[in-house]
């Protein structure tokens, strides 16, 4: 069945005018990801660009030693294909599913440049998208570098929350290490002092949010500016009080 519009829970994708997302629809093929599904590897040609749905994916950077850190993250609000858009056909960097089993939209990545070279609208919207991803980056590195670990574990668990619909998250601890670059007995503290704050609760791979007001708390100057940026550049996303619940509770208000 072709891509609905007004049915896809992708954000980037309903963000797209009628027209430019005409120019993707013939071309975009439903699939049905696992946890840790490659969506491209590093240094290699990426043939498919993917438009989540749900779950969470990571961009990852391999050190030389075989660590592996995030140094980004997607999911239903943006797309894969950052480095295709920019015309750089490849990254150093891996991409994976690291959060659910997403359902996605995927399209090759020769059609998505070709309808950027057709539409100057469409390629606007993708880069303004590269754009807060740009600026989700250096936030990261902004926050390992200024923020102790509950700052930043509180603002990945954030980043996490916004892009589910459940408050309750499958996130290892193999995953959380690598977000905050810390060994996992460091995530185990860290997750311990948020519980005690009554912002989440952790068991065994799951981490339930519990009082997202609390964590945003927490996380501080830490966590938003990305967020901010995408909102101003193509919609409401995000949860808590700057989100999409804020703004269904300002237009519930209104009628």
């Amino acid at each position: 069945m072709p891509c609905q519009q007004s049915s896809t829970a992708n954000l980037l994708l309903r963000a797209l005018s009628e027209a430019d997302f005409a120019l993707l629809a013939p071309h975009l093929e439903h699939e049905q990801l696992k946890f840790k599904d490659p969506i491209f590897n590093p240094n290699e040609p990426i043939e498919r660009v993917y438009f989540l749905e749900n779950g969470v994916a990571s961009i990852v950077s391999e050190q030389e030693n075989g660590d592996e850190v995030e140094v980004g993250l997607y999911g239903r609000e943006g797309m894969s294909g950052a480095p295709v858009v920019m015309g750089a056909e490849q990254s150093p960097h891996a991409s994976m599913v690291q959060v659910g089993d997403p359902a996605a939209y995927s399209i090759e990545s020769a059609r998505l440049l070709e309808a950027c070279d057709t539409s100057a609208t469409l390629r606007r919207l993708l880069t303004r998208y590269v754009q807060s991803l740009n600026i989700q980056a250096a936030s990261t590195a902004a926050s390992n570098a200024h923020y102790a670990l509950p700052e930043r574990l509180a603002r990945w668990l954030l980043m996490c929350h916004d892009r589910t619909d459940d408050d309750r998250m499958e996130l290892t601890h193999e995953f959380l290490s690598m977000m905050l670059a810390v060994r996992r007995s460091g995530v185990t503290v860290t997750l311990h002092t948020l519980e005690a704050t009554g912002a989440i609760r952790s068991a065994r791979g799951v981490v339930t949010v519990t009082n997202r007001s609390r964590l945003e708390e927490i996380a501080g100057d830490a966590y938003g500016q990305a967020e901010a940026e995408y909102r101003r550049l193509i919609g409401p996303f995000g949860g808590g009080r700057h989100g999409m619940a804020a703004l269904a509770s300002r237009s519930a208000t209104s009628h």
